[in-house]
């Protein structure tokens, strides 16, 4: 098994990751606001009328980032992006790499559909799994600044996020949300890299472009599109069973129903605007990355 699919995934996604950091934060902040409307999960009457909740965008979210806590705050939890990437992404990108060389058609040269979301989804639950502790400490991070400051955790960078939360609350808790974590990154991995490799080989074998910078872009963000509409909803459970500070919910279904009755089906596309603001970029940055990186080390 080569080792090159390993380095170059990796790579890209670690800057991939690095450079749409502060994206990730809003989406997250985003994703952790709760409203108070009692919506019950089957009422045929409206719900009752509460007060406006404040502006919440992801343009006014980061600017309440930016004024109450500075401007590097919006880099707050990246040391566990750097670690999530190099363990997740390096992972889910060299085991795809790995099937799909496996399972392409030497003759045709391309994979089925089936194959590459089959590939997808394999790589992106093994890769999650890996790097599930420090999937938990990016989100407790990137939420930190929205407490009081008396609950905040304060961590000094993600090792010592995941030092104190095998001390304080059980080895377990590196892998609280895991399920929900090998779910978003099978969708995700099996909509993001099979549909690029998809959008791809469409766009090159119907003569509309070249294979080269503009084909790459295009394909990626169509990717990172798909990627948004189908992880949004998990994401969502994902972030706030992470995030709980105590046994809140009982696992993924509980907290789906609760914040469905409370908040409304559409609560689990909070954050939609910021996770396409940020898949997009992301697989742009990922995929364009990864291919200059192939370039670089085709000859090794």
């Amino acid at each position: 098994m080569s080792l090159k699919g390993f380095f170059e995934g990796g790579v890209a996604s670690i800057v991939a990751g690095c450079t749409t950091h502060p994206l990730d934060l809003i989406k997250v902040r985003m994703q952790l606001q709760e409203t108070h409307t009692l919506r019950p999960a089957f009422a045929f009457h409206a719900p009752t009328p509460m007060p406006p909740p404040p502006p919440s965008g992801p343009i006014s979210v980061g600017l309440r980032i930016v004024q109450s806590e500075g401007l590097a705050a919006l880099f707050s939890g990246v040391s566990a992006t750097v670690l999530r990437q190099t363990l997740y992404s390096t992972t889910r990108m060299g085991l795809y790499d790995v099937l799909k060389r496996h399972w392409t058609d030497p003759d045709r040269g391309t994979m089925p559909l089936t194959r590459k979301i089959t590939a997808g989804l394999v790589a992106g639950g093994i890769g999650a799994a890996v790097g599930n502790p420090a999937d938990v400490a990016m989100v407790r991070m990137q939420a930190d600044g929205r407490l009081p400051p008396a609950e905040r955790r304060n961590y000094n960078g993600v090792f010592d996020a995941i030092r104190r939360m095998s001390n304080q609350e059980g080895v377990g808790s590196l892998w609280r949300g895991s399920a929900l974590t090998v779910n978003r990154a099978m969708i995700v991995t099996a909509s993001q890299l099979a549909s690029y490799d998809q959008f791809k080989e469409s766009i090159l074998g119907r003569g509309w472009m070249e294979d080269g910078l503009g084909t790459h872009v295009l394909a990626s963000f169509a990717a990172g599109f798909v990627a948004s509409i189908a992880s949004n909803p998990i994401d969502v459970i994902k972030t706030r069973v992470m995030n709980m500070k105590a046994e809140a919910y009982n696992g993924a279904l509980d907290c789906a129903l609760k914040t469905v009755r409370a908040e409304g089906p559409l609560a689990l596309y909070k954050g939609f605007i910021p996770t396409i603001s940020r898949q997009g970029p992301f697989t742009v940055v990922l995929f364009v990355t990864l291919e200059q990186v192939r370039k670089l080390f085709k000859d090794f």
